[in-house]
């Protein structure tokens, strides 16, 4: 070998050796921030009341750790490759979520030829025996657009008395920028996706469009204007309907004064009688509050003329069973979630067998709801009276 092939060769060889110390030298970067967080989870766990995460905060550093096992893989992948040089990497399993694409998507399809189809012992061309298929999912960004609404004007040219044009559609902002479409993605990016005004803003002057969050807070409060009747139409449903569904869970509220968050309360009303035979749509309407005390349950349940609120074991709704109204004292029912719950921990503690045999019971009853679910009220109150008779009669005393 020549004293200038050597040199190539060595040039080559140091080269792949920086390429193979960098790979490897990203791989045991990556493995120590993983470990690093997981460390900080087992600190989380088993460390000082003072270092331990609030609850809703824990979401936060589990997203670290995909990030870092994301990270992790492609650094071990680009140190195989390296250390294998430029042979073809070994085929595996890959971990991946793959094989579960819905069909209803649109598929795109691209056809990747090789650079040449002559054979290289020069036979001629070469012939298709088969092929590779992978499908990704792919994502389109959002595209804004400029929408140009003409309205033609006609005339008569004899007489000219006479002007026809279509006219000019209502807005939601009359005269202003936005059409509905758009404003619709900003309500469900505010309050879908918890994006505030400001962020949304970035994100549009990413896009060259200048758009500060008064302006978007505006076209967001003319859109609730207008969504009033809906929400009217909504709220006498479930005035009328025979039964509904109340409950209550935690919402974070900024408090600027104190410089924290405050907690507040969004509240569920749900009327939905599909089970019951009823055609009806489902009905859900949410409703914030500054507390979760027994007055904001009975403000969110005014006017309503039906007899069943179900709920769970939640001691302020025993006070709509004393409200004094025209079509008497609501009656509560409870949920069997809650109170099979209580059943699952006893027997979870010390193995109890009257835990044990009441989830038995349960069991039996989810059963015979499974077969009249959907039923008319008439067939279900037969089919409960005769299949349940002999387990409602067991849990007396």
């Amino acid at each position: 070998m020549t004293d200038t092939a050597l040199a190539e060769e060595n040039a080559r060889l140091k080269a792949r050796l920086a390429e193979t110390e960098a790979a490897l030298a990203d791989a045991v970067e990556a493995q120590r921030r993983l470990e690093s967080i997981v460390g900080e989870l087992r600190r989380e766990k088993f460390g000082p009341r003072s270092e331990k995460l609030d609850p809703e905060q824990f979401n936060l550093p589990l997203e670290d750790v995909e990030v870092a096992q994301g990270v992790l893989e492609a650094a071990q992948e680009r140190a195989r490759r390296a250390l294998k040089g430029d042979r073809p990497a070994e085929r595996r399993t890959p971990n991946r979520n793959r094989g579960h694409l819905q069909k209803h998507l649109p598929h795109v399809e691209r056809v990747m030829e090789p650079a040449s189809t002559l054979c290289p012992c020069g036979c001629g061309e070469m012939a298709r025996i088969g092929e590779d298929v992978s499908e990704r999912l792919d994502v389109v960004p959002a595209q804004l657009r400029v929408l140009v609404t003409r309205r033609p004007k006609y005339a008569c040219r004899r007489c000219s008395a006479a002007v026809a044009q279509a006219h000019a559609p209502e807005h939601v902002v009359p005269g202003g920028l936005p059409t509905e479409a758009l404003i619709a993605q900003v309500m469900v990016a505010k309050f879908g996706d918890h994006l505030p005004f400001y962020r949304q803003a970035e994100i549009y002057t990413r896009q060259g469009i200048t758009l500060d969050r008064a302006t978007l807070g505006n076209w967001v409060g003319r859109a609730c204007f207008h969504l009033r009747p809906i929400v009217d139409h909504l709220r006498e449903c479930l005035k009328r309907a025979d039964r509904i569904f109340m409950d209550e869970t935690r919402a974070p509220v900024l408090d600027p004064g104190r410089r924290r968050t405050k907690t507040g309360y969004f509240w569920a009303v749900v009327s939905d009688d599909r089970g019951h035979g009823s055609t009806s749509p489902p009905v859900v309407m949410f409703h914030y509050a500054p507390g979760r005390g027994a007055v904001h349950a009975l403000r969110f349940l005014k006017g309503y003329r039906g007899q069943f609120v179900r709920c769970d074991g939640y001691e302020v709704y025993d006070k709509l069973t004393k409200v004094d109204r025209a079509e008497g004292p609501w009656t509560l029912v409870h949920c069997w979630t809650h109170a099979r719950r209580r059943f699952v921990k006893r027997l979870e503690k010390d193995g109890s067998p009257v835990a044990e045999e009441a989830l038995r019971q349960i069991a039996e009853l989810y059963a015979i709801e499974k077969t009249v679910h959907g039923a008319a009220p008439d067939v279900r109150l037969a089919a409960r009276q005769t299949l349940s008779a002999p387990i409602i009669a067991a849990f007396k005393p």
